[in-house]
């Protein structure tokens, strides 16, 4: 190997050892965070016991977790039902490995390791650890791959409940991902790219994608909502839903597996809302952001943290405001609403574009996101003040006044 390449290996297992600690860590403090924001949501203090103001709530848990007695029904497949939660939570704690985190950093460095020999690197460093041309395909698609984690913690539980919760949340994991894909294809039809490095360039050069696809970002956090199993689509482990879903039967450290899978996603969902439509790690206003230094990576890195985390907060602030949808419900809003608005979005967004790009000749990327908002904003009235007037998305039918009922009775 190479200087460079042995520079490269070098800098790739930094990388992976950094985000994979922050990952970890990060998922144990927002275990406390949401308590704590459940507890000022719900005027109560939260976890006060364990160290001041409960910070060590997060270490006491891990460590009951890790001595707490292990059990595994007599009938389980012993095999599946402990490769289960290492599949549901290895795809989840990888994804965030793609997603750049900061602006490039400049390395430059040339020394003598010992059993290694000579190491050096220099130019910029991509602050993410695989930057992949295939960018939030990669995502999708990995991602997905959790669902086999969660179907076999269902079926080698050898439980009847946990199998109709495993089949519960596989279908809505399944019919959510889908509408997920297709939220993102307006993404690769302005950029042309599906690298988040590609991405968050084309929206330093225009405008944020949160302005000319608004749409697709309103599917793409709706189904993010459901890819976690978050409220209101947190069916597959509600509490008055089939026990505790598919893993009713687990305990100690494998039912934490689930639980940490989880909050890994919804880390990676919210730095996805970040990069795609709230571009990345840029600041708005300025383009100091993108001279390149060190200062300017670890602003980057700040202001790419205040988006994920601002996203993080929304997630659990939901969680403590609307109610849970019925499973029919979820299932109808995935396919009979979401699905079909992607898709015909697609439709309007590709239309769109060619006729501002070749039609008009406005191929600058600030012209062509302007003339998509003016859209958006047509659009967006149509789908939500006009066909949503409790006539597309509701919760139960009006109630029937006396007289018309009497009426229908008498005829």
């Amino acid at each position: 190997m190479t200087p460079e390449e042995k520079g490269f290996v070098l800098l790739a297992v930094v990388k992976i050892l950094v985000v994979f600690t922050l990952v970890m860590v990060g998922v144990a403090l927002l275990t406390l965070m949401e308590r704590k924001l459940a507890g000022w949501m719900q005027n109560r203090p939260g976890p006060n016991r364990v160290g001041p103001f409960g910070i060590l709530q997060p270490v006491a848990d891990g460590i009951k977790n890790f001595i707490k007695e292990e059990t595994r029904p007599v009938s389980a497949n012993r095999y599946l039902f402990q490769l289960a939660p290492a599949m549901s939570f290895i795809p989840a704690a990888m994804l965030i490995a793609v997603i750049p985190l900061a602006a490039p950093l400049p390395v430059n460095f040339d020394v003598m390791l010992p059993l290694v020999g000579e190491v050096a690197w220099h130019g910029l460093m991509p602050v993410a650890v695989a930057d992949l041309p295939i960018g939030f395909v990669f995502v999708l698609a990995f991602s997905s791959l959790g669902v086999y984690g969660i179907a076999l913690a269902g079926w080698s539980s050898n439980s009847k409940y946990s199998l109709l919760g495993g089949l519960r949340a596989s279908a809505q994991l399944i019919s959510y991902e889908v509408a997920m894909g297709m939220s993102l294809i307006p993404v690769l039809l302005l950029t042309g790219n599906a690298s988040f490095g590609e991405i968050i360039a084309r929206q330093q050069q225009g405008l944020w994608f949160i302005l000319p696809l608004f749409l697709s970002f309103f599917v793409f956090l709706i189904s993010g909502f459901a890819e976690t199993n978050r409220l209101p689509f947190d069916l597959p482990e509600a509490e008055s839903e089939l026990v505790a879903g598919y893993h009713s039967e687990y305990s100690a450290m494998k039912f934490s597996l689930f639980m940490i899978a989880e909050y890994a996603h919804i880390v990676t969902i919210s730095a996805m809302v970040a990069s795609l439509f709230f571009g990345g790690w840029d600041i708005p206003f300025t383009h100091w952001d993108e001279t390149g230094g060190l200062a300017q990576t670890l602003a980057t890195g700040l202001a790419f943290f205040l988006k994920t985390f601002f996203w993080i907060f929304f997630v659990m602030w939901i969680r403590w405001t609307l109610p849970r949808f019925r499973y029919d419900q979820l299932m109808a809003v995935g396919w009979k609403i979401l699905l079909p608005l992607a898709l015909i979005y697609i439709m309007v967004i590709a239309i769109a574009v060619q006729v501002i790009e070749h039609g008009l000749g406005w191929t600058s990327p600030r012209a062509e996101g302007a003339a998509l908002f003016g859209l958006n904003l047509v659009l967006g009235w149509l789908v939500f003040f006009l066909l949503d007037r409790g006539r597309v998305v509701r919760g139960v039918a009006p109630a029937t006044s006396p007289g018309r009922a009497g009426a229908r009775a008498a005829v």
